[in-house]
């Protein structure tokens, strides 16, 4: 039977986003090409990841080590050459973020594998697939496909897939052995360092109202501060706002800053330049406010209003209060 592998992703006892949205593609594809759907989880007492993974997968492949209790770039590529090289599945998909960059790379030429990496589209064609990477940036939406046969390995970026619930599969729990032996590794782990804690998540808002060089001066960032509170959002805003200081680093949006994917995304006074809506683009609906009927937001979005923000942005915080008093 066929079969596609998606690598678990795991921080601290708690699976990452990434995994479940390689999951559900994975499982799409895997039904449109008569493939099941496995996922490799590595670890030391992950059982209950397990657990919690059966139902969205055909089988857990639990490998399990003390080895493999921190990240490791050379203890994962050893254990997933072993796994790959004995199942064979026809495609790998492993997350393009830093812990997948870091080693898919040097896996893929050990087993010298195909491997494309951070992409946001994947489509089946019989044994084959159809990929789509971004290039210059986010500028340009590149098809691609493979040129030797498989089986093939593709990083997926995070946030181009939005999970779907779908009908519970009865998965089995594997246990494999590791393949790891006491022999000396270069690099070793130090210690986990956690990421300085913003005052706010935006990855996790479901409301986002961003502001974008539109603004004009910080001075007249709380004009859109209350109508964010208004409607239950959060603050958030592109990269030019950040490299004036107005606001922190934690609350820019695009490419170097966070992928967001809120149910609404409001962007007032933001032109659209490619990075920015590079880290928008799994928002559920997109509304712009701009001045300029010729922005490249409007392209990006459902909904638009060609208007001056500082007329419209408080007539729309006014009746939104007015709906909530009735």
């Amino acid at each position: 039977m066929k079969e596609i592998i998606v690598l678990a992703e795991h921080r601290r006892g708690e699976l990452r986003d990434v995994t479940w949205e390689m999951l559900s593609k994975g499982r799409q594809l895997a039904e449109s090409m008569g493939a099941e759907i496995g996922v490799a989880l590595l670890g030391k007492g992950v059982g209950p990841l397990a657990e919690i993974l059966k139902p969205k997968t055909h089988r857990v492949l639990l490998i399990e080590d003390d080895r493999l209790e921190f990240y490791n770039s050379e203890t994962y590529e050893k254990v997933l050459t072993q796994l790959i090289t004995e199942r064979k599945p026809l495609l790998t998909l492993i997350g393009h973020t830093a812990m997948g960059m870091d080693f898919a790379p040097g896996l893929a030429a050990h087993l010298r594998m195909p491997l494309a990496t951070d992409c946001i589209g994947i489509d089946a064609a019989e044994e084959a697939f159809s990929l789509t990477r971004q290039l210059y940036g986010g500028k340009v939406n590149a098809t691609v496909s493979f040129l030797k046969k498989g089986p093939y390995m593709v990083t997926v970026r995070s946030g181009a897939f939005p999970p779907i619930d779908k009908e519970a599969l009865a998965g089995e729990l594997v246990k494999l052995p590791s393949p790891l032996t006491d022999e000396g590794l270069a690099k070793r782990f130090l210690q986990y360092v956690e990421a300085a804690i913003g005052e706010v998540d935006i990855t996790q808002a479901d409301i986002l109202v961003s502001i974008g060089r539109g603004i004009k001066e910080a001075e007249n960032i709380p004009i859109i501060k209350e109508f964010a509170d208004a409607i239950g959002g959060t603050l958030s805003c592109s990269r030019p706002v950040v490299d004036k200081k107005w606001l922190p680093k934690d609350r820019q949006v695009g490419t170097s800053g966070k992928t967001v994917k809120p149910k609404v995304y409001i962007a007032i006074g933001i032109s659209g330049a490619f990075q920015h809506v590079a880290g928008m683009k799994g928002a559920g609906t997109v509304i712009a406010i701009n001045k300029d009927p010729k922005a490249p937001i409007f392209s990006a979005a459902q909904y638009g209003i060609v208007a001056d923000l500082f007329k419209i942005v408080p007539v729309l915080k006014d009746k939104v209060k007015q709906l909530k008093q009735k």
